[in-house]
């Protein structure tokens, strides 16, 4: 898979009263739509290293630091980059909606339990706070008792997040819109997610055509039956 440039532009940084866009999308909840193609079987095919996965300070839900490198390694990891005001159906909200159902299945598959993690990074910490991170992970945020952890992250600032998405190539542009008469800070971005191995190297980047659960699961026991 060809990796994209990275490109992180800070046009411009929303005033402290700046509106917020609206919250968080219930478009999860939907049904993903079916699977349009036959993916080829586990173990069939080879995931080739992409690149290692970017190290970077990052915060979790209960606003302590940490480094991602501890979440990168030693087990399988997919990770995905949202931020929670986004309402585009086929960006954050699809990406949820796949972590949805991968956390199900995982949690239902004994052979795949303590071996894979599902982490979500936002690029939006100035709104993304771990308060507010708290609030969208909801249920979602499962303990190791589960056999599946579900991570949630954020930065403290924009500096810090810059090496890690410039490192995974994730597209993202923050803009600045006022119409209306007010500033409103706004993102836009190109849906990926990660598939890294348990030596941290990544080895498939999913788009939103291409980002379904059978897929991922699929790629996840591929690597999983690596010697």
């Amino acid at each position: 898979m060809r990796r994209a440039t990275a490109a992180l532009a800070l046009v411009a940084l929303a005033s402290a009263g700046a509106a917020l866009a609206p919250g968080p999308s219930r478009a999860h909840e939907a049904a993903l739509p079916p699977l349009e193609f036959e993916p080829p079987a586990p173990g069939t095919y080879t995931l080739q290293r992409i690149m290692p996965a970017p190290d970077g300070e990052v915060l979790g839900l209960d606003g302590h630091s940490h480094r991602l490198a501890r979440f990168t390694h030693d087990r399988i990891t997919v990770l995905g980059f949202v931020y929670t005001t986004c309402i585009d159906p086929e960006g954050c909200p699809l990406a949820q909606r796949v972590f949805d159902s991968l956390q199900r299945s995982l949690v239902e598959t004994p052979a795949l339990r303590g071996r894979v993690r599902l982490v979500t990074l936002s690029f939006d910490p100035a709104r993304d706070t771990p308060a507010a991170l708290r609030a969208y992970a909801g249920h979602r945020a499962a303990d190791e008792r589960s056999g599946v952890a579900w991570y949630f992250f954020t930065t403290r600032s924009a500096r810090e997040l810059t090496p890690l998405v410039e490192g995974f190539g994730q597209d993202v542009r923050v803009s600045v819109d006022r119409l209306g008469g007010l500033p409103r800070r706004e993102l836009s971005h190109v849906l990926k997610v990660f598939l890294i191995d348990r030596a941290g190297f990544v080895r498939e980047i999913y788009s939103s055509l291409f980002l379904h659960p059978q897929t991922v699961l699929n790629d996840i026991e591929t690597l999983l039956m690596e010697q």
